[in-house]
């Protein structure tokens, strides 16, 4: 069964290697979890996952594959002993609960229901007052769970098994093709983070101090090292209004997580296309801009920027003097990208935009050239190759 799971990995797009396969098998030999399948997923998912963006494809393949082994009631559901499901029921039902049995003809015939809605329910259900399964209203018992994870008549999660957590697929928004969240930003964004050592020579630098020690005969030679800083400098320029609209969630996001992982960083508004002037404050875009000749001289060329926008706009737009819908424009928008890129070497652009539409969009295009193609989809994968290019 676990060579198997071992190759399905493989054929799912996991790079599982061998060896870390024989690091799996060594620490289940040396038991080092029970023979519980929920501590089984954790420490296989561990041994054999490297990135966090692969985790809801791992998913997806150990639910497949390790489906039937909670399944202890057999395909036709029969075979299923009246004292066990008794004893299941019984874990902990209130007064309330026990009248409501007894409303329906008493144990007898509430085992004989539940066993006959085991037969015909051939999926997980939620909600309702029939099926099996969470959030329903179901008088099968309370505050228990069969091997299963089927909660019987309990309005709230007391062993957390209702829901196998694979089946859940908590990381299922982590995979490459779909879109972000602010965890899954903090983590794609940190592989742009660099960081300097300056100032003060205050932290221990230990491989330095026992290498020196022992070419010192023994005798302790300590070293000292500045403190490492992040030292990434970032520029964000965010589109916001008209068709931004649709993306306002993720750009929340992405401004969120951006805030946390960068020291240094400065951000700017636009609406389309960027020409001569800028805005911190939408409330305030209209009385209070700050000219955009004034950010490339006032933020050096080593700040790496970073536009996100759809860039779904009138090629009019890009192309033209006066090709604005918010005011007149006296130099086309190309011309101040023109400007933007010449100043920062280290630039992407972020569009939220399926890349299915890129080419049915001619403004799209238009901005990928400009940009030298270095526009990239917001999915992790994405955001992940933005990074690359950045660094």
């Amino acid at each position: 069964m676990l060579l198997s799971f071992f190759f399905l990995l493989r054929e799912g797009g996991l790079k599982v290697s061998i060896s870390e396969y024989l690091t799996l098998l060594e620490l289940l030999e040396k038991r080092v979890i029970q023979f519980d399948v929920e501590q089984f997923y954790y420490l296989s998912r561990a041994c054999l996952v490297k990135d966090e963006s692969l985790y809801d494809r791992f998913d997806r393949v150990f639910s497949a594959h390790f489906k039937g082994v909670e399944d202890l009631f057999g395909p036709d559901g029969a075979d299923i002993p009246d004292e066990w499901l008794r004893k299941q029921v019984e874990l902990g039902l209130s007064e309330e609960e026990k009248a409501q049995i007894e409303a329906m003809g008493g144990w007898e015939k509430l085992m004989e229901t539940l066993k006959k809605r085991l037969e015909e329910q051939q999926e997980r259900h939620q909600g309702g007052s029939k099926w099996i399964g969470t959030g329903g209203t179901s008088p099968f018992g309370a505050y228990g769970y069969n091997p299963e994870g089927i909660r019987i008549g309990q309005a709230g999660s007391r062993h957390r098994r209702a829901v196998k957590v694979w089946d859940k697929r908590e990381f299922r928004n982590l995979d490459d093709s779909l879109e972000l969240g602010t965890r899954n930003l903090k983590v794609a964004l940190r592989r742009l983070r660099r960081f300097a050592r300056q100032g003060a020579a205050d932290e221990l630098d230990l491989p330095d101090t026992i290498d020196s020690t022992a070419k010192n005969a023994g005798m302790l030679d300590i070293k000292m090292v500045p403190e490492r800083h992040n030292a990434t400098k970032v520029l964000l320029f965010l589109d916001i209004g008209g068709s931004m609209d649709d993306h306002v969630r993720v750009c929340e996001e992405l401004f969120s997580a951006a805030s946390s992982e960068f020291k240094h960083l400065e951000y700017f508004y636009f609406h389309n296309c960027i020409y001569e002037g800028l805005w911190m404050d939408n409330l305030r875009r209209h009385s209070v801009r700050i000219p955009t000749m004034d950010v490339l001289h006032k933020y050096s060329a080593d700040y790496k920027l970073i536009m996100v926008g759809d860039a779904t706009m009138s090629p009019y737009e890009i192309q033209h003097p006066g090709g604005s819908v918010e005011h007149w424009n006296e130099e086309a928008g190309a011309t101040w990208m023109k400007r933007l890129l010449d100043t920062y070497a280290k630039a992407i652009w972020l569009n939220p935009e399926p890349v299915q539409r890129w080419q049915y969009t001619p403004s799209i295009q238009m901005l990928s050239q400009l940009m030298q193609q270095r526009m990239y989809p917001l999915t992790v994968n994405g955001l992940e190759q933005g990074m690359r290019e950045l660094s």
